[in-house]
């Protein structure tokens, strides 16, 4: 069978999205797509979410940081950023979401939006609270340690 002509074939839009969470949640792929389809099918409902075609073309994930590409049609690129808006955890983990921006081709996405150095990572104590904790450090965000949760800092507030 031969391949469609270019002016009939299905355009796509790649989303480069940034993926921040706390240090110890171990997220995959299988879950964020998951997630995806569901904040999909509960903003926009059934036709809505099959018209945007929403599907995880890459996924990284490791301590706390992350990037995905996200591939949508091309008419529903607002409806997919509004889509990401919507999820705010996964698996039961909070989760933040940040689109870095918005490609043609995959190629293109992650020369553009995803080529740059991850954030250096460094973990140790700090005082906070009149104590010392364990810490990771990531930039300017500081995730302490308090008893069997992590509260979000900044340089400022471990001092």
């Amino acid at each position: 069978m031969k391949p469609l002509p270019k002016h009939v074939r299905q355009r796509w839009r790649y989303l480069a999205v940034g993926i921040e969470t706390w240090p110890d949640v171990t997220i995959d792929r299988r879950a964020f797509q998951r997630h995806l389809w569901f904040a999909a099918q509960n903003l926009l409902g059934d036709v809505g979410s099959a018209a945007t075609d929403l599907s995880v073309m890459q996924f990284g994930h490791d301590e706390g940081t992350g990037s995905a590409i996200v591939r949508t049609r091309r008419g529903s690129v607002s409806d997919a950023r509004a889509v990401l808006t919507c999820l705010s955890e996964v698996d039961g983990n909070p989760i933040g979401l940040r689109v870095r921006g918005v490609s043609g081709t995959v190629r293109a996405c992650e020369e553009k939006y995803l080529g740059g150095r991850g954030e250096a990572t460094e973990h140790g104590n700090v005082a906070f609270e009149g104590a010392e904790r364990p810490a990771i450090s990531r930039d300017s965000h500081v995730d302490v340690r308090v008893e069997t949760e992590f509260v979000g800092a900044t340089q400022r507030d471990i001092s």
